[in-house]
Order: structure tokens, then sequence, then C-alpha cells
């Protein structure tokens, strides 16, 4: 267990669980704060690497987050000028503006430096999950289900993760409405904290409109690689596919299925497991939809959106054809930023199939919906104009 210390008030060393949802180390260096630390003083802390335990307001830790926040977002006038300048005689003195893929690795960066500082403020919790502080809200419920039941020791964790937990909580109890699944009030989905979310509609589409492969198989059998929140398996099931293995390894996810196909009335007719990709047997569909970015995640909860050197994409392609019937299908749910951003080639996916024994019968389009998709001002703008998710439609290759 990862302890994280520091000194009291009265100068006492002191010590406590440390909790990161990102991975990260307990940090080294740790002060006090409460409502006397201004923000430009607290923001130079974080910036050296200095972690801020809060002893004061909970809504004043609150205020000096977003303050933070601003600082991180704010860029003075005279730095914005000399930077533009710089930029303009870099692309100048090359004759090309930067990469996507140069774009991409800057975003990156930028956003695990946001992390690192607005991960410096901390704050501690009891045993039991509540937070000694004045006019702090009752966060407890919101921690088991990202924690677990066994808060038996005083322990400290980021504002930030808090808050990003307590946002998961909010959307859980509420769920997450997915027309693919039929109408209201019988088709949401509860996302637990840390699970990926189904909040991007168009491929829940792609799976509830793509034709069927014709096997002859009775019962009906489909697999759900890597099912996340359950979301695809009961899809499927509402295709009147008569039964679907869904696997995962994440207990959060294979516990957030099982919640959400109980709550569908789907249990009897989807098997959770936690497996390595493939359960056991053949089916006449396996569906995969990997993280679509083939780069290394920062941390844990980056796993459903980076896929470090396409290890599930091409694990999935190449352990395929063991586990498809004859005249059974693989559907690989992809979308194309990756090749937008140049981190992997059309060509290279394709060889990709091909090597793994299989060819494409078919595939599906759609362009993505979410508010990203049309904001000028996001930094990957232009490759998420031109993003398209397929879903295509693989078959073994006859010899």
């Amino acid at each position: 267990m990862n302890q994280i210390s520091w000194t009291d008030a009265e100068g006492q060393a002191v010590s406590a669980l440390w909790r990161s949802e990102r991975g990260t180390p307990p940090p080294k260096r740790v002060v006090l704060a409460d409502d006397s630390t201004s923000a430009d003083t607290a923001y130079r802390l974080a910036c050296e690497g200095t972690a801020l335990l809060w002893c004061g307001d909970f809504h004043n830790a609150r205020q000096l987050l977003q303050a933070l926040m601003r600082r991180l977002d704010k860029v003075s006038p005279a730095k914005g000028a000399k930077a533009a300048k710089a930029a303009k005689d870099a692309a100048k003195d090359a004759a090309v503006a930067p990469s996507p893929t140069e774009a991409f690795h800057r975003h990156r960066q930028a956003q695990a430096q946001r992390a690192r500082v607005l991960g410096a403020l901390l704050l501690p919790f009891a045993a039991d999950y509540s937070i000694p502080l004045r006019r702090a809200p009752d966060v407890r419920q919101a921690c088991i289900e990202a924690w677990g039941e066994g808060g038996a020791v005083a322990s400290v964790a980021s504002l930030r993760d808090l808050l990003g937990m307590t946002g998961a909580h909010e959307w859980r109890k509420k769920g997450v409405e997915v027309p693919a699944l039929g109408a209201a009030p019988h088709n949401r989905i509860h996302p637990y904290y840390g699970v990926f979310s189904p909040l991007r509609g168009e491929y829940l589409g792609l799976v509830a409109r793509a034709p069927l492969p014709k096997t002859g198989q009775v019962p009906y059998v489909a697999f759900d690689i890597g099912t996340g929140t359950g979301v695809l398996a009961a899809v499927l099931i509402r295709r009147q596919i008569d039964h679907v293995m869904a696997t995962d390894q994440d207990p959060r996810a294979l516990a957030c299925a099982q919640d959400n196909l109980t709550r569908l009335g789907l249990a009897a007719q989807v098997s959770v497991q936690n497996a390595d990709l493939f359960p056991e047997g053949r089916a006449s569909l396996v569906v995969c939809n990997p993280p679509w970015l083939p780069a290394r995640p920062s941390s844990p909860i980056e796993r459903a959106v980076y896929d470090e050197e396409s290890r599930m994409l091409l694990g999935y392609l190449n352990g395929l054809a063991a586990h498809l019937l004859p005249k059974g299908e693989g559907w690989l749910i992809l979308s194309d930023l990756a090749e937008h951003l140049g981190l992997r080639s059309r060509d290279a996916l394709l060889a990709a199939i091909a090597q793994a024994g299989l060819q494409v019968v078919g595939r599906l389009d759609a362009k993505p919906q979410h508010p990203k998709a049309t904001d000028p001002s996001d930094p990957l703008h232009a490759a998420r104009m031109a993003e398209v998710t397929s879903l295509w439609r693989l078959r073994v290759l006859k010899p």
C-alpha cells in the first residue's frame, strides 16, 4: 500500500493511505493549504511538484481548483504574441505546419501537465470516506462505488479524482439513454466509474443495423469482447440473438455489465466472464470495440481510449479465426481518427486483417455526432472533423 506523509499544523509527522485513480505515486513534497492560501501561491507550488493538502472550507477548495484551471487556460497577450511569432517563424523556416501526429503528442503533453497541476490539490478522507472539512458534502456512496467497501483507514486523494467520482455517481444513478436498445424507459445504461460510457451513439447504431451472419447455429451465439458496460451485448440480445458471452478483465467493467444486464432483464441471456479477449468455443458472431488510438495510456482510466501498440486490436484479429463458426463474422468497430492523426495507416490496418487470415466482406460507416467533432477550438479539430466510425465485417479467408 502506498502511503502519503506530511507534517501537520503541530509539527507532527502524519501519514495516510494514498489513493490515485491515475496510478501516480504519492507526492514527495506535501504542504498544508487552507482558505488563506492564494491561487498564485497554489499554482506556483503545484507547477513545482508540491502537493497541497487542503485543511480549510471544502467549497473554497473547489474555488481554488477552478482558479488553477483558469491559470492553466490563460495565456497573457505578451506571451501569446511571442508564441505566435515563434510559431510563425518556425513554420516559415520549416515551410510546413506541425503534422497531425505532432499536434496529437503536444495535446497529450498539455493534458498530462494539466493533470499534474490540478491533481496537486488533495483532500483528507476519514476511514468511512467522509471528508473532515467544513461544508464538505456527503460523498461516501460515490467513494464506495469507486473504491469499494473497505474504507478501514484514513486516506488522501486529489479533489480532481473526487469530482470525477461524484460525477460518475450521478451518471450511474440516472443512466445514459441508448436509442439502439429501443424505447424508453427500458433503454438506459448505467456506467460505473472508470468504465467507458456509451455516450457516442454512432457505433451502437452500426451494431443495431448491420446484417447478421447466417450460420445455421441453434441456439445462435455471439461473443462480445471487452464488454465494458455491457451495452453491445444488450444491443445484440435486442436483435434476437439467443445468447451472448461477454468478456472483460476489468473488475469494475464486469460488475457494471452484470448490473446493466440485470436492470434490462437480459441477465439470463448473457454470460459475463472474466477472460482475456475470447471465451472458450466458437460463435456465429464475435464483436469487438477496442480502444481506438494506438498510444500508451498515461493512467489506468485511459485504457478505454488508448491501446498501446494496438495490442487489443491485434489480439482480437489474430484470435478471431479460431473462434468463428463457418460463415460466421467478426465485427470490428473502429474509428479512423488514428489514421487522421498519423498514428496508424489504413494500409497497416488492412495488412493486419489479411495477416490474421481474414477478409473484409462489408463495412458500415457513420460520422460522429459528439460535440468535439464540431468544436474549432479543439486542438485536434481537423482530425475530428474528418473522422469516420466503421463497423468492419470480417470472415475467415477461404483457403
